[in-house]
């Protein structure tokens, strides 16, 4: 490094007077798969940060799906808008812990960049339609986003990320593997994605080890903003009401803390003050357990933190408990509503004709999806179209539908 970048590190808060020993020093990344000049004004983590926001695929997840579909309302949640309340709660929850704040929000901001058009709903036939030839995955496919898809560079493709923001990214709810590299959790007894297994004989992202702290913290913001907003969506779209949350304790008793602060409340500033509340709750209790598993493990550096063999930024025993009491509320009067679930099954049907249409016929992809296509063995061609149907908004992929189809649905 020049005298001159030395002499400005500090002043561009890129010393570690407010970050601890146990977090990730951007000046000490491990580096990018290909090598780049440093900037001299943005650690490696804000160039990631920056990076991922000027994406094509970021700019995407604004007319992509949560739980209602677009044609729903201006004010329900889409990806961007659920991506962009994660980061606000990661770089929270990093401040009060002392983490890197940039590479949480880098991590909270690229973190369903995989996923397809249409939600979860969208996932599950595209895991279905690609059980053949791997399956699907929105967080392996969100890998592959940023290494392989976004192609701008002139000189590589993806975004060419650093080693953190990439284990971050990868491994966020943990381990992927255990010490004798067979897969955990829902991968265990079969494989690792496809996305996951190719980047990881390009570049050793520790799979068998818990992230840093700072994917730790994106990843439980990432579940603080998705109980919060469901709840929000959920009572303002009329799926159920106010006092049908009593029965979750946790939303009772912050129901009636509301109730007696503001007796006469109406309603809409009703929900806003459960929905703030909830998050608060949510991360205090995060941050008051992230202390006290720090104080006890006594990490003296970022690897300390992945070889702990736990989560250390996560809910207490208690919220743990009661964040599954909110999403099996949430399950029931929501994602498993049957208004929801009629749109669910019409998107489905969207998704599924788009597969079978394009593998049949690829050449009906426009370019440059549809080059080259004759060297294309059969996994790659249905990884090819699976790819193009992934990066769809939901608008487009109706689109591409009606296009191709004579009985497109109306999602209204």
């Amino acid at each position: 490094m020049t005298d001159a970048w030395n002499d400005i590190k500090p002043e561009l808060g890129f010393g570690a007077q407010s970050r601890a020993n146990y977090a990730e020093n951007p000046l000490r990344s491990r580096g990018r798969l290909f090598k780049e000049p440093e900037s001299p004004t943005r650690t490696p983590f804000q160039r990631d940060r920056d990076r991922i926001i000027h994406s094509s695929a970021f700019r995407r997840l604004k007319h992509k799906t949560q739980v209602f579909v677009y044609h729903e309302g201006d004010h329900y949640r889409t990806r961007l808008t659920h991506t962009i309340e994660v980061s606000q709660i990661a770089r929270s929850l990093a401040r009060a812990l002392k983490l890197d704040e940039d590479l949480a929000e880098c991590l909270a901001l690229s973190h369903d960049l995989g996923h397809t058009p249409f939600g979860h709903e969208g996932e599950d036939v595209m895991h279905d339609c690609m059980a053949p030839f791997g399956g699907f995955d929105h967080n392996a496919q969100s890998l592959r986003v940023v290494t392989h898809l976004e192609q701008r560079y002139a000189e590589f493709d993806g975004l060419n990320l650093a080693w953190e923001t990439l284990e971050g990214l990868v491994k966020h709810n943990g381990p992927l593997v255990d010490g004798t590299g067979a897969p955990l959790g829902k991968f265990a007894g079969g494989q690792l994605p496809f996305a996951i297994r190719s980047y990881a004989e390009r570049q050793d992202l520790l799979l068998g080890t818990w992230p840093g702290a700072e994917a730790q913290a994106a990843a439980i913001a990432d579940d603080i903003a998705y109980d919060a907003h469901d709840l929000d969506d959920g009572l303002r779209a009329g799926l159920f009401a106010i006092d049908d949350m009593r029965e979750v304790p946790f939303l009772a008793d912050i129901l009636a803390d509301v109730d007696r602060a503001y007796p006469h409340l109406e309603e809409s500033r009703k929900i806003h003050e459960i929905v703030r509340r909830s998050i608060t709750r949510m991360v205090e209790d995060v941050i008051r357990h992230g202390f006290m598993n720090l104080a006890e493990l006594a990490p003296q550096s970022a690897q300390d933190i992945r070889m702990a063999g736990r989560c250390i930024v996560g809910f207490s025993p208690e919220l743990t408990a009661a964040e599954k009491e909110v999403k099996r509320f949430l399950f029931a009067r929501v994602y498993r509503h049957e208004d929801v679930l009629a749109v669910r099954k019409l998107v489905a049907g969207v998704v599924r004709d788009l597969f079978r249409g394009f593998l049949a016929d690829p050449g009906l992809m426009p370019k440059p999806w549809s080059i080259g296509l004759e060297e294309l063995g059969d996994d790659e061609l249905a990884r090819r179209v699976c790819d193009y149907i992934a990066g769809m908004t939901d608008r487009y992929a109706i689109e591409e539908h009606r296009r191709l189809f004579d009985d497109t649905p109306e999602l209204r």
